[in-house]
């Protein structure tokens, strides 16, 4: 009963979302709205004595940053002489047309040798994006969800405390501009490639509109002229698309982690009859010191001696063969919960099925 209900819980993802409709803003996105990866160089001070030791990619920095503040400093005097500063990468996603003014959450994260940023501040950092310009500046105390502590021959670490987050620790500076109003054309990206899935959803669209206005150009795409009526109104009208419910059609799949022997099993996967068995092969080691004494009568110079007395043990489980199909989820899962494996065995004997042309699947090994 305990191995059908692990079996069960690894295919319980199968049986859900393929039952009921999706809306389209939770299959797809309009092209234009987007988020904008940002990154800058920042200097975290305050650190208690866990900051970088060595590296010309803090000292000088921090070097310049003092000079423009009107403090000249020469680098290799501060070098190996503070330890409670450390250089970092800071990034940042920037949505369209967030306006100047608004707050990003920023994440800090050291690039030098420094111990942790627990207790550290994020000194004024630009944030740039691809095109080189600066959307946004970070600055603030940082917070690691975590803590390092220790002393001589003992350490404790939570989390991982070389990387942290400022929450709401950029002001937006530039918006990333995008005319969606003035659009005459937009276009619906799918999120999962599937012919079945973007004609449906362009035949929802059409049903909505009361006219030809969305075409499926590709396996992801669907282009969508917008009707008069929505003319400088682009806006609303992806407002009201993107709560449509569409039927999603899955391909018929199974996902295995061979790492950690999760499988996952979609609802459209199909077995066909195949005998299959499958055993295992157990050896154990085991190996016990024993303490051999001279006699009494043992000449002059004898030692005690220890030795090590090794016992293997060798145990193979019977295998019988077993019929192996499924024409429903019920029926695939009845199927391989009379082999009695584990998740892990699972995986094994997925592939093997695969090999043998039974399973009507594509097999994803992650």
């Amino acid at each position: 009963m305990m191995k059908m209900t692990i079996l069960n819980i690894l295919l319980i993802f199968c049986l859900v979302g393929s039952a009921y409709a999706e809306r389209i803003k939770d299959i797809a996105n309009f092209s234009g709205i987007r988020e904008n990866e940002l990154v800058g160089y920042g200097i975290v001070v305050g650190l208690n004595g866990t900051g970088d030791k060595d590296g010309t990619y803090i000292f000088q920095p921090f070097a310049n940053m003092l000079t423009k503040m009107g403090i000249t400093v020469n680098p290799a005097d501060i070098k190996g002489k503070t330890k409670n500063i450390a250089a970092v990468m800071v990034t940042a996603r920037l949505q369209t047309m967030v306006k100047p003014g608004s707050r990003v959450d920023v994440q800090v994260s050291s690039i030098g040798d420094a111990k942790s940023l627990q207790g550290g501040t994020l000194i004024l950092t630009p944030l740039k994006g691809p095109d080189g310009k600066v959307y946004a500046l970070a600055q603030g105390p940082i917070s690691i969800g975590g803590f390092l502590a220790g002393g001589t021959g003992a350490q404790a670490i939570k989390n991982h405390p070389n990387v942290g987050t400022i929450p709401n620790g950029a002001i937006v500076e530039a918006e990333v501009p995008v005319q969606l109003n003035k659009k005459d054309r937009i276009d619906l990206n799918l999120m999962t490639q599937d012919l079945t899935t973007a004609k449906a959803t362009a035949e929802r669209i059409n049903s909505f509109l009361k006219g030809q206005y969305a075409k499926a150009e590709s396996p992801s795409n669907i282009s969508i002229t917008v009707p008069e009526e929505y003319s400088n109104r682009v806006v609303d009208l992806m407002a009201s698309l993107e709560t449509l419910e569409v039927k999603v059609d899955t391909p018929a799949r199974v996902v295995v982690n061979e790492r950690t022997g999760t499988v996952v099993i979609g609802e459209n996967v199909r077995i066909s009859p195949v005998a299959l068995s499958h055993g295992g092969l157990t050896i154990q080691i085991k190996s016990e010191p024993v303490v051999s004494q001279p006699s009494p009568l043992a000449p002059a110079g004898a030692q005690t001696v220890v030795t090590q007395q090794t016992d293997v043990k060798v145990e193979e489980k019977k295998a019988s063969l077993t019929e192996i199909k499924g024409a429903t989820i019920g029926q695939l899962t009845k199927a391989l919960n009379t082999l009695g494996v584990t998740p892990k065995d699972l995986v094994a004997i997925l592939q093997a099925i695969k090999a043998s042309g039974a399973l009507k699947a594509d097999l994803v090994i992650m």
